[in-house]
């Protein structure tokens, strides 16, 4: 049950950036902010599922801080990767190197946060 408790959440937020993706051109019809708005989403999408990931891993293995930032951000960035690659067969969307780049924002802001909270290697 612990096991479910801890993973579910990241197969679920996949599954919501995946459902994302899937969308045929998404677009909000903001113009520019539109723009600022997916890419806030990318970072957003990315940091939350790299939360979760160090959560999971933390909780369910015997791994040391370090291993578990970079499985967690690995993982996440791996997710991401694959991601533009399937938005790259989505009518009117298209893999962009770029947004990996954007998700590993939210992915840095993670490892960022939990350095300075005081967690160490």
């Amino acid at each position: 049950m612990k096991f479910i408790k801890l993973w579910l959440p990241v197969f679920i937020w996949c599954y919501l950036i995946f459902y994302l993706s899937d969308i045929p051109g998404l677009d909000t019809g903001l113009g520019i902010y539109d723009l600022l708005l997916r890419k806030a989403a990318h970072i957003v999408e990315y940091f939350i599922l790299t939360l979760l990931l160090y959560r999971a891993f933390r909780k369910s293995f015997f791994l040391s801080f370090t291993a578990i930032i970079f499985w967690s951000s690995f993982l996440s960035l791996l997710y991401a990767v694959s991601d533009e690659f399937h938005q790259s067969f989505i009518p009117n969307r298209d893999g962009n190197f770029g947004d990996v780049l954007i998700d590993a924002i939210g992915i840095l802001l993670v490892v960022f946060i939990y350095l300075k909270k005081g967690e160490r290697p």
